[in-house]
């Protein structure tokens, strides 16, 4: 079998593969599983990147069955099951008779992709660390400056959608402002900063009901948060956006922008669409049949961010859509059954706000408060691969929420905006 992705779909589904009648190759263009929900965490200053992004290797270092490949995945050619990855000037090619395809999703910016060089989004560790500079770096500008009016764009923040990663951007950024950098600065007070949070629909946290909707945009205005509701964003530039609402347009000046608004599955989807010929709907999700294979191709699964199911796009649909395809692979390969379809069980959501807030819609239960924070403390930690790393989290979460303190504001030079007069160089940060 060959796997493309170490994401919760492709790791789960190569440790669930621990079977003696199967070899697996795990093929990825990163070295690492990244918990992706945290992620949001390391671009404010809370975790380190390494909390979040164990080694693939070391992961499955006891997993005889399993070898890892590092490389980025250039070629799927299914009539002669040949995979090609390359990695530099290396070019590998891996032959299989089972294909899951798990590459994830990238950002969506719903037709307007130009707005990525000054609103970049959430979904690699460069990602974060990036953001984290443009944060930090927006705070030391404002430092500099003697005009109040000049520094507040620099003290504007910008969190483009509602959904839970917006929402917890919003929620840790205003923490950061109000508690965690209290008394750093002297020209300015940092509970100053503006924090503006827009989404396109009529409702944060759509997926979790009105009740914790409602609850969620509470939570966030009594916190500092300004919401904007049915407000889409029709321009990004380095200064800042331009919003549409019932009363026309309007512009926000800002330095940083962090896009959460959508995701589109991974470009390797298109691969296999123009191979097989598969319709993707306007995510780029691959239609597959109900066991996640490829129409015609009962060999090739297609799981998690990439396969389009009446099923929502969250980690716990990668994680058990890949022990679907290994439990049907290693069926065929002791000659019993396989299951007709893939269905998925609905665990719940789960957010959080600030700390000692969050919301939790599982079944027909809804939580909010301290109870519901420490319930996404406790799955989020669960979740973690590595036990080193769980500790190291915790050790971090209890600086963070329990203190005031953000131990990790290191990031990369380039990404530190110093001077009002660098545009070039916050554009390469938020690239």
């Amino acid at each position: 079998m060959v796997v493309i992705g170490s994401g919760f779909g492709g790791l789960t589904a190569t440790r669930a593969m621990d079977h003696d009648g199967v070899s697996v190759t795990l093929i990825d263009r990163t070295p690492h599983h990244l918990f992706q929900p945290l992620l949001y965490q390391v671009a404010t200053g809370i975790l380190s990147e390494g909390e979040i992004t164990p080694p693939t290797r070391e992961v499955l270092r006891r997993q005889q069955n399993a070898r890892v490949i590092l490389g980025e995945v250039t070629d799927v050619d299914l009539d002669a099951r040949l995979v090609t990855s390359r990695s530099g000037e290396q070019t590998t090619v891996t032959p299989w008779d089972s294909l899951v395809m798990a590459a994830g999703s990238t950002h969506s910016y719903f037709g307007s992709p130009q707005f990525a060089e000054y609103a970049p989004g959430m979904k690699s560790i460069d990602d974060a660390l990036a953001i984290r500079g443009a944060i930090y770096g927006a705070f030391e500008t404002a430092e500099l400056l003697e005009d109040p009016a000049e520094r507040m764009p620099w003290l504007t923040f910008v969190v483009v959608g509602a959904g839970p990663t917006g929402v917890e951007m919003a929620g840790q950024l205003i923490e950061l402002s109000r508690r965690s950098l209290h008394l750093n600065f002297r020209s300015f007070d940092p509970a100053s900063a503006r924090v503006v949070l827009i989404e396109a629909g009529p409702k944060v946290l759509s997926t979790f009901g009105p009740t914790l909707s409602r609850r969620t945009l509470g939570d966030l205005e009594r916190l500092g948060v300004e919401v904007r509701l049915n407000t889409p964003v029709v321009d990004v530039d380095e200064l800042g956006v331009t919003v549409r609402s019932a009363t026309g347009t309007e512009r926000i000046e800002a330095r940083t922008k962090v896009w959460a608004a959508g995701v589109r599955a991974s470009p390797l989807g298109g691969l296999l669409a123009e191979a097989t010929g598969t319709p993707r709907n306007r995510a780029g999700q691959l239609d597959v049949l109900a066991d996640c294979t490829l129409r015609g191709h009962p060999e090739v699964f297609v799981i998690g961010d990439m396969m389009h199911l009446p099923v929502p796009a969250v980690a716990q649909v990668a994680i058990q859509s890949g022990r679907f395809a290994a439990r049907q692979i290693i069926a065929k390969v002791e000659g019993r059954p396989t299951e007709p379809a893939f269905r998925y069980r609905d665990k719940g959501n789960l957010a959080t706000i600030s700390r000692f807030r969050a919301v939790a819609s599982i079944g027909p239960l809804r939580l909010s408060g301290t109870l519901a924070w420490l319930l996404w403390l406790s799955v989020h930690l669960l979740y973690l691969v590595c036990f080193k790393n769980r500790l190291l989290v915790l050790f971090h979460w209890g600086i963070s929420f329990l203190g005031r303190g953000r131990q990790e504001r290191t990031a990369p030079a380039a990404t530190r905006a110093t001077t009002p007069a660098q545009p070039a160089l916050l554009r390469k940060a938020a690239s």
